[in-house]
């Protein structure tokens, strides 16, 4: 069942939004070579904490930690740890924040140092297909238009979705529904968007095939081909007039949100 939600709602979710925005910003600026994964998780556990929220993955289904850090082939998941960061890598930063039952979700991914141009295409054209789903968000418009706009934005640029992991509706839960596919398929549901639904849109996006592999940790997805993966999220809410970012994280690459 989709829950669409009451103004005092996406005041909650507004701001648990503005914690996990900080948040990443502060990952973001602290993440370079020589830090470690593990040293970003408690930078995040103590900032979330501090603005008097809960880290949402933390204990999630037995997660370990308060953000999902994933280096280079690594989609999502990847568990923060003592490995270190390295000029070059390419991070993606994946968190959210419970405030007062709310959830709200976000991810961005980071260059390390200077890193490869083609690299830093890969970052540059999955924002801009999370950009280009969001703008699909519409009031009367419906779900696969989300969909199909992602995965156009991805494909025309030489690279491919990811298939087996998708976006969703959050709110009270972390993961609620509908799913949040980033390409669109006949079976895919595809609901009319209405005022009130909120979705964490996140397209996943890889330089080589779409196909992924879970890790023997239970957690870290992985390309197949072990080509380097981008991901980029926010959790939005349909409104009247237009797509409402509640996680107005700064991008790196983009005038979008300064």
């Amino acid at each position: 069942m989709i829950v669409c939600k009451n103004a005092r709602e996406l005041e909650r979710m507004r701001a648990a939004g503005q914690i996990v925005a900080r948040t990443l910003e502060l990952l973001a600026q602290a993440a370079r070579p020589g830090v470690t994964t593990g040293e970003l998780d408690r930078l995040a556990y103590e900032a979330i904490r501090r603005a008097g929220a809960y880290p949402s993955f933390k204990g999630y289904r037995g997660y370990p930690a308060s953000i999902c850090a994933s280096i280079n082939q690594e989609v999502v998941h990847g568990i923060p740890s003592d490995r270190v960061l390295r000029e070059g890598d390419v991070l993606s930063l994946d968190l959210g924040a419970r405030w007062k039952g709310y959830h709200a979700d976000a991810a961005i991914t980071v260059p390390i140092g200077t890193v490869d141009p083609e690299a830093l295409r890969l970052l540059q054209v999955t924002e801009e297909a999370l950009w280009a789903g969001i703008d699909q968000a519409r009031f009367g418009a419906r779900l696969q238009n989300i969909s199909q706009a992602i995965e156009e934005c991805a494909t025309r640029h030489g690279f491919s979705v990811v298939r087996d992991l998708v976006g969703h509706g959050v709110g009270r839960q972390l993961h609620e529904e509908p799913q949040v596919p980033n390409y669109v398929a006949p079976e895919h549901p595809n609901p009319a968007l209405r005022e009130g639904m909120t979705l964490a849109i996140e397209p996943m996006v890889n330089a080589g095939r779409p196909e992924v592999t879970t890790l023997a940790d239970g957690w870290t997805v992985v390309t197949q081909d072990g080509s380097l993966s981008a991901h980029f999220e926010h959790t939005i809410a349909i409104r009247k007039d237009g797509p409402e970012i509640l996680t107005p994280w700064r991008s790196l690459f983009t005038d979008r949100l300064r």
